[in-house]
């Protein structure tokens, strides 16, 4: 049994058995090392030494934690969902009307898709939304599976096909370690390839939206976690700072790549502009980083286990095996790429760090199949990107849970994960595969 094959099962199965995805990322690693033949003290060594190559992602999101708390004292939150309201009517009206109910999912939709582009704030501006929309969305009986796999979409699907914000950063991570293994592509190739792939997450998007999730699921109104809106107002100049900050995060982030710095140039806004209050931003601020711990612990234990994986050397087996397995078939290497891709992505949590993992390999044996330039871009961008979507250590299963379970009713493995990988890997190995054997 190779060794990541067997680690990733093993994390998954505990995950599903509802074992906390730290220990089950811990234990999944231990595995993969002791079959690696690591040993017991070289696999937490390596493991140990992993989790700091995460540590920016870390900081990233408890800075843009921070800063979304802190922009929802300006009221900017509370007016987007109050307008939201006012869109698809009252509560007391719309809950039987489905329009309503595409209505709310659409905004929804739009602003997790925002997060990666126009604002690119991530998943930090999910517990922010979100939890104020949780009795509205009790009201309407909206499945929040349904409402999980929505938010997924848009942190996944815009980073896949338009190379701007977090996908201007995926296109070039492709870009550069295709380059780095003997293939130049343009930067204008990789949305063309990626097309067809992200029809399959549109499909995906809609069996949920019309098929899976139509019946209505009841939820219980609690208010334990909730985001308390009542008490905060808002201004025409508290929204003019909002959005000012807002621009300033986006600005310094493009200019300096560093989403650290880019939350701090929104803070430091709110600070000056007196929306942030001296004598209470600590408090504030470091609410903003307990909401996103959660998220900064899982993933630093990706970047340990991840790290086992890799130095078990067995990814490169496995890829090397699987090449002579498949002989002079392409459409056999077609598949067993796209789900080699799946599991590395599962494993490690994130579909930009598994690109240097697979393209290695990919690239010249997806010359030796005989594929075109775009067929192998394609081929690699959605080996890449298969498994962010229900992968327990991704963010982007992560960021929705943060928001959807605040009333303790949102289970992160089986009412995110399991329904966002069901929707979304298929399609995507389907598309995938067409790509790669038409382009």
């Amino acid at each position: 049994m190779n060794a990541v094959v067997l680690a990733v099962a093993v994390m998954l199965v505990l995950s599903l058995l509802r074992i906390h995805v730290v220990v089950a990322l811990l234990i999944g690693a231990l595995v993969g090392g002791f079959v690696a033949g690591m040993g017991l003290t070289e696999t937490i060594t390596v493991f140990t030494e992993g989790l700091g190559s995460n540590a920016v992602i870390a900081l990233s999101y408890a800075l843009l934690g921070s800063f979304a708390v802190a922009l929802s004292r300006t009221g900017l939150p509370k007016l987007m969902v109050e307008k939201a309201i006012v869109l698809v009517g009252k509560e007391g009206e719309s809950k039987k009307k489905s329009l309503s109910k595409v209505l709310i999912l659409f905004i929804i939709l739009m602003i997790s898709s925002f997060s990666q582009n126009l604002i690119p704030v991530h998943i930090a501006i999910i517990p922010i939304f979100i939890p104020p929309l949780l009795h509205f969305l009790n009201e309407l009986q909206l499945d929040r599976r349904l409402v999980a796999t929505v938010i997924t979409f848009g942190l996944v699907t815009p980073y896949m096909w338009f190379p701007v914000g977090f996908g201007g950063i995926f296109h070039e991570i492709l870009q550069t370690n295709m380059k780095d293994s003997g293939l130049s592509v343009k930067m204008d190739q990789i949305p063309a390839a990626m097309t067809i792939p992200s029809l399959g997450m549109i499909v995906g998007l809609l069996i949920a939206v019309f098929i899976t999730y139509r019946k209505p699921r009841h939820y219980e109104d609690r208010t334990t976690g909730m985001t308390k809106t009542d008490d905060i107002s808002y201004t025409g100049r508290s929204i003019f700072v909002a959005v000012l900050a807002i621009v300033a995060t986006l600005f310094v982030q493009l200019q300096t790549d560093s989403m650290i710095f880019g939350a701090l140039s929104g803070i430091i806004v709110l600070y000056f502009s007196g929306q942030l209050k001296l004598n209470t931003s600590d408090a504030i601020l470091t609410d903003g980083m307990k909401m996103m711990s959660y998220i900064g612990f899982v993933m630093i234990s990706a970047a340990g286990f991840a790290a086992v994986m890799r130095e078990t050397g067995e990814v490169e087996t496995l890829v090397k095996d699987s090449a002579a397995f498949i002989g002079n078939s392409t459409a056999l290497g077609v598949l067993l790429m796209l789900v080699i891709g799946l599991l590395v992505t599962m494993g490690i949590g994130s579909s930009f760090s598994t690109i240097p993992i697979i393209t290695t390999i990919f690239v010249p044996l997806a010359g030796e199949l005989g594929l075109s330039v775009m067929a192998t871009i394609a081929l690699i961008g959605t080996a890449a990107a298969l498994g962010d979507a229900g992968s327990p250590a991704s963010d982007s299963t992560l960021g929705p849970t943060s928001g959807l379970n605040v009333d303790n009713q949102h289970n992160h493995i089986w009412d995110t994960c399991v329904p966002t990988f069901l929707h979304y890997n298929i399609p995507l190995i389907a598309f995938g595969f067409i790509a790669a054997m038409v382009l």
